[in-house]
């Protein structure tokens, strides 16, 4: 291993993006090598390292031994480059929180290499200890360590972090000094090679993560891990696509990451037919930790009352509810309380609609609630009743459909009881469905008030169920209430039928 140091200070922090700290481990010993910019380029604008420059540095290194005293494994290439696709995830989700549009943050993630590179040097700063048990971080750990520093930053500077990613991607890059070379053997991974053109950067990863998963050893065997997926059930095209969408899918291990989680849901009682559409649903789940993460956000749903039976069906529904992390799924729960929806039925809701969790507090439940308020329905009954509905937009499906029962001729106060009897009356297309429903209701010589009683009449199949039955109470020449007509089994249906025709002679 041939190594020149050049005079650069003894502790390098990786908070500063000027510096970026490499770890490897020679046959020799431990060494610590810094490189500075001139290698692994981080241009910075004047206001860009003014807020780099107020971080505080917790790097601590004993000198004596003119590396430091401080030991770290190499973290090897396959793994560094799923923490990048997971930080770009990170960083991209973060943008897009900002206010930006998916397709300019997509831009934007596409040339951020450099930033990129920075948020992995501040991710292995705050996780040394597990680098140097040689673990793994999870998804979740990751997303721990990078989202509340990227809040930091956008707390202490308003809108510098965004500003910062586009001077990372503006800012010439500085001329290279002739001070630093390191060389360095295979196994340890130079950040520059791990940078690419802006313009092809993260098409590139995709095509390498892509070809890692299909292309075959010298003996003509498949990776591995791809092996084994094949074995529960996937093809290579459910593999490239999940690839494709989640380029950090190449780089799992089959032992430590994609094997114990497989075999923890057959465990569980899923079935191995279902195991591929698991992972195509949430490949991201693969990369969750059982013992540290998985297990306890379970127990910890348990505690709210999730059925402990039921965890086949809720994670067959809903896989991405386990790759939360514990404060989000708290966030929600806090809610559902506050609308005064009980323990038991939080539930109830969790264990047969797990997407709840996925939906935003602010934006999406807390607006949902407000408007059901405002026309003076029970929310936390509809919560218990069709938490779907809190899915909906508010502007394009709830309104247009409380217009239209307006326009039809029905109260507000109607509309609540309709609601309260019938939960997912606001689940269903208004153009689809509740429309040509209606219209054929006109033509059955019913009163609206029958709707009223019984708004599950826009529950039922209109050509399947509505019509034959109609045509079934004309044939018959009498008239029963719509509950009668749909709700009941064909049996039950013809023996009402039967009855009323003989109390009619």
């Amino acid at each position: 291993m041939a190594i020149q140091i050049s005079q650069q200070p003894s502790c390098i922090c990786p908070c500063r993006p000027e510096y970026y700290r490499l770890n490897c481990r020679s046959s020799r010993g431990p060494l610590v090598k810094s490189l500075h910019s001139s290698t692994i380029p981080f241009p910075v604008s004047r206001r860009l390292h003014h807020v780099f420059s107020r971080q505080p540095c917790k790097a601590k290194f004993d000198d004596s031994s003119g590396f430091g005293s401080r030991t770290f494994t190499t973290v090897p290439p396959t793994l560094l480059a799923a923490e990048k696709e997971e930080a770009r995830a990170v960083l991209s989700l973060f943008l897009r929180k900002q206010g930006l549009s998916n397709a300019v943050a997509a831009r934007t993630i596409k040339r951020s290499d450099q930033f990129i590179d920075h948020l992995i040097s501040k991710l292995h700063s705050i996780h040394k200890s597990r680098y140097l048990v040689g673990r793994e971080l999870t998804t979740l750990e990751i997303r721990e360590a990078l989202i509340p520093y990227l809040e930091t930053l956008l707390e202490d500077h308003g809108d510098v972090l965004v500003d910062m990613v586009n001077k990372y991607l503006n800012s010439p890059t500085k001329t290279k000094p002739t001070t630093t070379v390191i060389s360095v053997t295979a196994s340890a991974t130079p950040p520059s090679t791990a940078v690419s053109s802006s313009a092809t950067g993260v098409a590139s990863k995709k095509e390498k993560a892509v070809i890692r998963v299909s292309e075959e050893s010298s003996d003509g065997a498949l990776p591995p891990h791809i092996v084994y997926l094949i074995e529960m059930g996937m093809n290579m095209e459910q593999i490239k696509e999940i690839t494709r969408k989640f380029p950090s899918f190449a780089y799992y291990s089959l032992d430590r990451k994609i094997k114990p989680i497989v075999e923890f849901l057959l465990e569980l009682g899923v079935p191995q037919t279902d195991i591929p559409i698991i992972i195509c649903k949430r490949p991201q789940l693969c990369g969750i930790s059982l013992s540290e993460n998985l297990i306890p956000t379970m127990t910890y749903l348990e505690g709210f009352g999730v059925d402990k039976t039921k965890w086949a069906k809720v994670i067959y529904r809903f896989p991405a509810l386990l790759t939360y992390s514990r404060q989000k799924i708290k966030t929600s729960m806090d809610y559902l309380s506050e609308l005064g929806v009980s323990e038991k039925n939080i539930g109830k809701i969790l264990t047969r609609c797990p997407h709840i969790i996925s939906y935003n507090v602010d934006d999406k439940l807390r607006h949902t609630a407000e408007y059901f308020h405002s026309l003076g329905v029970d929310v936390a009954n509809l919560m218990h009743k069709c938490p779907q509905t809190f899915g909906l937009s508010v502007e394009a499906n709830l309104k247009p459909i409380t217009e239209f029962f307006i326009e039809k001729g029905f109260s507000v106060e109607e509309i609540q009881v309709m609601i309260y009897k019938y939960g997912a009356l606001y689940t269903f297309s208004l153009a689809d469905n509740l429309k040509p429903k209606w219209d054929f209701f006109l033509i059955m010589d019913y009163p609206p008030s029958e709707l009223v009683k019984f708004p599950h009449f826009f529950g039922y199949s209109l050509e399947k169920r509505i019509k034959p039955r109609y045509a079934r109470v004309m044939e018959s020449g009498i008239k029963i209430i719509l509950n009668q007509m749909l709700s009941t089994s064909d049996s039950q249906f013809s023996l009402i039928l039967e009855k009323k025709m003989k109390t009619s002679v």
